[in-house]
């Protein structure tokens, strides 16, 4: 790298303290090399001059070469606007300025060339262009600026302080005569040349000052994968680096437990997904290496079976298994599903949670230390310092991207030895993604559902079709099936949510009335040990219709409940709507889930609502989120700084992602430690990127 770069931004020409402040605390840029990998987010296309004929309605900008023929102020109630008449030889349009324009009356030449560049709108047939930038063409012949111009990402508080984009421009002017625009290669001469790549002195070049779109678009797809080539290479070399470090405890016996278990005590046969999933989980614990797995499978797919019969593994080689949830409901549902399977095993097995009495906890944390408590299960409270095993060999973690990464450690740090770690999930991610964040983990997929499940019929009903709804509803409690009724959950106006949910409770109640029906009502600001009697009653059948926010999104399993209505589906995001319907379809019979909507309806609503009543595949799902909701979103808040990437894009770029992985799969297979002369300048730039940890450092 040019030893130029870690130079911090205050020295270069130009900046100055002030200036270098604003930067920092306003982009993040404390280097030189922050600032060359600040790259534009558009160009403006100042090559092509366009005929007023040849307008599109599009929301690009354009220049075009006229002349004004006529200027009129134009009255509208309080506010006036400065309309210029705009001809060119093929036809007429619109110049509009709703401020400023007393000066601009007085400085406007009439029937003189002039070039005019902005945003056009389209009304009718004509079209107009507000606060055009104007140059008389003169002028515009002797400033030759370079074709394309950037637009770099600024904030508010940038352009209030003067640091505008022509700023921008020419403080990066600066950074190339300084540097002499030369940066060091960062890929091997193979790989530049097995993809056609442009230097990466070219590519920084023509990223901030291309000469035409071709050169941008090399520029561009050489940043991007390098971008993404690096994120993988870490991950791959993490994942080796992990394996041959970092000793787990080697399981070799399959014993006892796992085979009684297996032989006399299974309540359904495996499906093939998961003897398979199994069979992966084994060889891993089976190695010498600490196991780091993430198993995906959709709701219903039986998780709970295969982090058991893991767990039963660990019993056998003499140790002890946690499994952490992210909510008390959630922990509560593992708890008793496991000591059901588990009753006729001889195995202790406790729940930890925030509600737990003092005096149980002493007794809980009393047996781990001392080794007579095989299994622990619970909430975040498994984290707590109190919480010492006598040695945990394996760590299950359900709905992982509800738990951030430094809590994910605090388990590794219960043992000298880290426990094998099993992360399992019910929110698919989608292939780009897992590739992305969690390349560093080995993926397993439960991708069947057991036999007997019918699938479940989606339908999609407008608020206009109510009073079907409804009949349909009481024909299926006729039949004994139960029906959750779910409203949407905002954060932002509890108080709001709280109404929406208390006027659908009670016109409910109008519809459903008691004692021929019971209804069971279940919300985020009700006690825990209300929320768990109205639970109670509903999993027993004493209630048949559960009125509930999103709380009930995971860990309900009611297998006699074969309807669920969403209200107000459009205000749900995709993977919350396909949790939500992932709550009904447990028993055999049919089940049915009712998307509600009003007839307003946004683009992404639209989509979402088809996707839904489409598929029920999670991944095709999912993916369809990724495109309308970008990686940030679906990681959840604590991973949401994962992919704050420079220049790529994980959905956009799919395909240039899956070509970097290749390459340093490949490269990493030939020489995993970049020790060969011609992957130098890798394994240099990799160093680097540790070292300076500036680009990617958000990988947890």
């Amino acid at each position: 790298m040019n030893s130029k770069l870690q130079t911090p931004i205050d020295y270069l020409k130009g900046v100055g303290p002030n200036r270098a402040d604003l930067l920092r605390k306003e982009l993040g840029i404390h280097t030189y090399q922050d600032l060359i990998n600040l790259f534009p987010n558009r160009y403006l296309d100042r090559t092509q001059y366009y005929k007023i004929t040849q307008l599109q309605r599009n929301n690009a900008e354009v220049q075009i070469i006229g002349r004004v023929v006529g200027l009129k102020e134009v009255a509208q109630g309080k506010s006036k606007r400065l309309v210029a008449t705009f001809k060119d030889e093929t036809g007429a349009m619109e110049l509009v300025w709703f401020r400023g324009f007393k000066w601009l009356k007085e400085s406007i030449k009439l029937n003189t060339d002039y070039v005019v560049f902005g945003k056009t709108n389209a009304f009718g047939s004509t079209f107009s262009m507000p606060h055009p930038e104007m140059e008389l063409l003169i002028e515009h012949e002797k400033n030759l600026r370079s074709a394309m111009q950037p637009v770099y990402p600024s904030t508010e508080k940038l352009s209030n302080k003067g640091i505008t984009n022509r700023v921008m421009s020419k403080i990066m002017q600066q950074l190339f005569l300084e540097t002499h625009g030369k940066f060091e290669e960062t890929l091997s001469v193979d790989l530049l040349s097995e993809l056609k790549l442009i230097s990466k002195s070219e590519a920084l070049f023509n990223i901030h000052f291309p000469k035409n779109q071709e050169l941008l678009a090399r520029a561009q797809f050489r940043l991007k994968f390098e971008e993404l080539f690096y994120i993988q290479l870490q991950l791959i070399l993490k994942n080796l680096i992990h394996k041959s470090k970092i000793k787990g405890f080697p399981f070799d016996q399959v014993g006892e437990y796992f085979n009684t278990f297996f032989k006399q005590h299974l309540p359904f046969d495996l499906t093939n997904a998961q003897k398979r999933v199994i069979k992966e989980i084994r060889a891993d614990l089976g190695s010498n290496a600490q196991m780091n797995r993430l198993l995906q499978g959709d709701v219903g797919s039986g998780k709970t079976i295969v982090a058991l019969m893991s767990m039963l593994i660990a019993l056998d080689n003499g140790f002890q298994a946690c499994l952490m949830a992210p909510t008390e409901i959630l922990s509560v549902q593992h708890y008793n599903g496991l000591l059901d399977l588990c009753k006729d095993l001889n195995i202790s097995i406790k729940l930890l949670t925030g509600s737990t009495k003092t005096s149980d906890r002493r007794i809980i944390h009393e047996a781990l230390e001392n080794g007579e408590l095989d299994i622990l299960i619970g909430t975040h409270a498994l984290l707590e310092d109190k919480v010492k095993f006598k040695n945990l060999g394996l760590a299950i973690i359900d709905e992982q991207h509800r738990f951030g990464v430094a809590q994910r450690s605090k388990l590794w740090r219960k043992n000298l030895t880290p426990p094998h770690i099993l992360v399992m999930t019910a929110t698919p991610i989608p292939r780009t993604l897992a590739m992305s964040v969690y390349g560093d983990l080995d993926i397993s997929i439960i991708d069947e559902l057991p036999p007997g499940r019918q699938p479940i019929k989606t339908v999609h009903r407008y608020d206009s079709n109510r009073l079907k709804v409804l009949r349909f509803v009481r024909d299926e409690i006729d039949k004994g099936r139960q029906v959750y009724i779910v409203y949407p959950l905002i954060q932002e106006s509890e108080n709001m949510d709280y109404k929406d949910l208390m006027d659908g409770y009670e016109s409910i109640a109008r519809d459903f009335p008691s004692p021929k029906y019971q209804i069971s009502i279940v919300h985020g600001q009700m006690k825990p040990a209300d929320k768990e009697f109205e639970m109670q009653r509903f999993i027993k059948g004493e209630t048949q219709i559960m009125v509930a926010t999103t709380v009930i999104e995971v860990g309900v399993n009611v297998p006699n409940a074969s309807v669920m209505i969403i209200e107000s589906a459009e205000r749900f995001g995709l993977s919350q709507l396909h949790q939500l319907r992932g709550r009904v379809g447990r028993g055999a019979e049919q089940s049915f889930c009712i998307l509600m909507t009003s007839h307003k309806l946004s683009n992404d609503s639209k989509t979402r609502l088809e996707t839904m009543v489409k598929t029920s595949d999670g991944f095709e799902i999912a993916e369809v989120d990724l495109k309308l909701r970008g990686p940030g979103d679906i990681m959840g808040t604590q991973q949401s700084g994962v992919l704050n990437l420079k220049i790529a894009d994980i959905v956009k770029d799919n395909d240039i992602l899956k070509l970097a992985r290749f390459h340093a799969l490949k490269i990493l297979k030939n020489d995993p430690r970049l020790v060969k002369p011609q992957h130098r300048p890798i394994l240099f730039t990799y160093q680097q990127l540790a070292k300076y940890k500036n680009i990617w450092n958000y990988i947890s």
